[in-house]
């Protein structure tokens, strides 16, 4: 049988060896220029255990790594020579040749039930630590000579250390990607990683990466249209990411991440399940995040930025989410991920709106941390239909328009939810079914138009609600049921007595 004309080129007929006896980087090479040449095709790895350098692709080309088939990647630095035009944390550079790589390209597609392990462990090693201290080798020299004219980040960064390790698959400037069914181990840098693409569906993958430095698993970088789904994640760093390049390079390049979903998902270890950020200069918008699991992880939805970054993340839209052992926050949405000192609005300022959680239970460390600026406070955000239990609640600050309905946060310590610097809260039914004594249920600090209705706390609390703080004002606190508890609001001397105003409840004031 001719196989070609099926539209199959087995990469053995091009003299690839399926025992990793013979580096088979120009035979695969020699089969994907073969299906080119036809129109298209797949390139086929029957079983067995094949040694490759990096895998640069062409526009109609299937990859297809059968059931049993192994893709070794070499750990030798110059296999991955000459560089090429690549992303790095955000900026644009020339880099390593990814493991696997192509740019300006059309329907291409990563298949099959067979592994890819990318024997990063040589990699980890010239992380940002040790390259700082190393003295400088070829490959550090090469990247400086390439990259004299790079626009660096506004924040200190690695692009003084001149070296940096590849991404396993990074496709640049694509249309109509498919990455399905693979197992992936062992990267040495970011995993899966499509930057500027459109229309990129990634589907039914599992990624192994052990504890080791930005292994993270899938990040779509300036990308629209993207589809993640049905995919079982362990890295040593975030799950999954949504990123839209850094500081002035992301700006300058002004491609947002959008029209981005992701859903029926599993993380089970990893910095954050779902993260988008830090590098989101470009902006991200119209996100949706549903139906996943996050057993393990240090936290489970991370939204984070700093000044200096630029770009806005709005309309995010979380829904149907299990946090199980999450070692820090439930929900972060931080704008002070790096340190900083305020400045005037600019296009530096970075700015978080419109972001919904729904229909979440978790177990985790703190509940929630939302963290503005002064001169930008997050905006717009609420929270339906959420059962956490934490050993502390939710933490805002420099925020505006927070809605909470229909949740329950169980604390070991301090309060349910803790306000600082907040303008229009709304809390609706807020339960806890674990008061402690002396502590109250709700937390508000300078905290201005803000209203509490339909709480029942229950026997045995002591507070429900702690004002302080003189720029608080207008503090409404109607159609309660307080009967149970010790004391239902008490402000702090400086509070003036105005700024509570208290309907429908049987309620005591006490200072």
């Amino acid at each position: 049988m001719n196989v070609s004309a099926q539209g199959y080129f087995n990469v053995l007929k091009y003299g690839a060896k399926n025992d990793s006896s013979k580096i088979a980087t120009l035979a695969i090479g020699k089969a994907i220029d073969a299906a080119a040449k036809n129109g298209g095709g797949t390139v086929y790895f029957p079983a067995g255990k094949y040694l490759t350098g990096p895998i640069h692709l062409k526009s109609n080309i299937i990859i297809l790594i059968d059931a049993g088939a192994e893709l070794h990647f070499s750990d030798n630095f110059d296999d991955y020579l000459p560089m090429v035009s690549s992303r790095w944390e955000g900026t644009d550079v020339m880099n390593f040749s990814p493991l696997f790589y192509g740019d300006q390209l059309e329907n291409i597609s990563i298949m099959g039930r067979g592994l890819i392990d990318g024997h990063g462990k040589k990699w980890w090693a010239y992380s940002e630590v040790h390259v700082k201290k190393s003295p400088g080798s070829k490959w550090q020299d090469e990247f400086k000579r390439l990259n004299q004219n790079v626009l660096a980040p506004d924040l200190p960064g690695w692009i003084e250390r001149g070296f940096l390790r590849p991404p396993f698959i990074q496709f640049m400037n694509c249309k109509n990607v498919l990455i399905e069914g693979i197992t992936i181990r062992n990267s040495p840098f970011w995993t899966v990683n499509p930057e500027f693409c459109e229309n990129v569906t990634i589907k039914g993958i599992t990624i192994n990466n052990p504890p080791s430095p930005n292994t993270d698993g899938i990040n779509p970088e300036s990308c629209k249209y993207v589809h993640i789904s049905d995919c079982h994640i362990t890295v040593g760093d975030d799950c999954i990411t949504i990123k839209s390049g850094k500081d002035r390079a992301g700006r300058k390049m002004a491609v947002p991440a959008q029209n981005y979903t992701i859903t029926n998902c599993t993380m089970l270890s990893g910095h954050g399940g779902v993260v988008i950020g830090s590098e989101m200069s470009g902006g991200v918008k119209k996100i949706a995040i549903s139906n996943c699991i996050f057993d393990g992880t240090d936290r489970g939805i991370r939204i984070k930025t700093a000044r200096g970054r630029g770009g806005v993340v709005e309309d995010i839209r979380v829904d149907n989410i299990i946090m199980k052992n999450i070692r820090d926050q439930a929900i972060v949405l931080d704008m002070q991920y790096a340190k900083t000192t305020p400045e005037p609005v600019s296009e530096r300022t970075p700015a978080f709106r419109n972001i919904h959680f729904s229909n979440i239970t978790g177990q985790v460390k703190q509940a929630g941390y939302l963290n503005g600026l002064a001169e930008m406070p997050i905006e717009n955000i609420t929270f339906n239909d959420i059962n956490i239990d934490a050993r502390s609640g939710f933490l805002i600050k420099e925020a505006g328009k927070i809605e909470f309905h229909n949740v329950q946060v169980n604390t070991e310590v301090g309060p349910s939810i803790t306000a600082e610097n907040v303008k229009q809260i709304i809390v609706d039914g807020l339960l806890n079914y674990k008061p402690l004594p002396e502590v109250p249920v709700i937390s508000f600090k300078n905290v201005a138009d803000a209203y509490l209705t339909n709480v029942s706390p229950f026997v045995e609390t002591d507070i429900f609600l702690a004002v302080e703080g003189e720029n608080t004002k207008n503090i409404v606190v109607q159609n309660n049921n307080f009967r149970q508890v010790s004391n239902p609001v008490m402000l702090k001397p400086e509070v003036p007595v105005a700024a509570v105003v208290q309907f429908g409840n049987q309620t005591k004031t006490k200072r």
